[in-house]
């Protein structure tokens, strides 16, 4: 599938594709516009790719569970830098899984944060098509299916 940062923006293009073909993409903070704000925050604000987001997947994590620091602060910050921005959903692993005797597909854990509160709202997963093949078609996939959870 390539790189995990090439897959991650790809998923992150796809999902904003998915969001933008039922028009409800410009209710969002998108990658895209984190990164900008990184960028022209860099001494104050963390590069949206390098959350210290290794706490979120754990199996034990659930509802109403606190943010670790540092990741409580980092979102913080990453939110108080957008208007009106509480909450954040946040994909944090996507892995590949057997389906079928030749094929496979992909499901991306998220996690849905409070940034006021620190605390973690939601976790979930998303689970993709069958593919008898991994590559673009698997972050498509997905990033449909997630659109349908969040606008049905």
């Amino acid at each position: 599938m390539g790189r995990p940062i090439d897959v991650q923006h790809t998923l992150d293009a796809d999902i904003k594709a998915a969001l933008e073909e039922r028009g409800i993409d410009k209710t969002w903070t998108l990658p895209a516009q984190l990164e900008q704000s990184y960028k022209r925050n860099s001494t104050y604000a963390v590069d949206p790719y390098t959350l210290a987001e290794e706490p979120l997947r754990s199996s034990m994590l659930a509802a109403d569970a606190r943010l670790p620091e540092p990741l409580a602060s980092q979102i913080r910050t990453m939110v108080a830098l957008h208007d009106d921005v509480r909450l954040v959903l946040a994909p944090v692993e996507l892995r590949l899984e057997k389906s079928g005797a030749s094929g496979g597909r992909g499901v991306l854990r998220l996690v849905l944060m409070d940034a006021r509160t620190s605390n973690v709202r939601w976790v979930g997963q998303v689970a993709g098509d069958t593919s008898s093949a991994y590559g673009p078609v698997v972050t498509a996939s997905l990033a449909a299916r997630f659109a349908n959870v969040v606008a049905p």
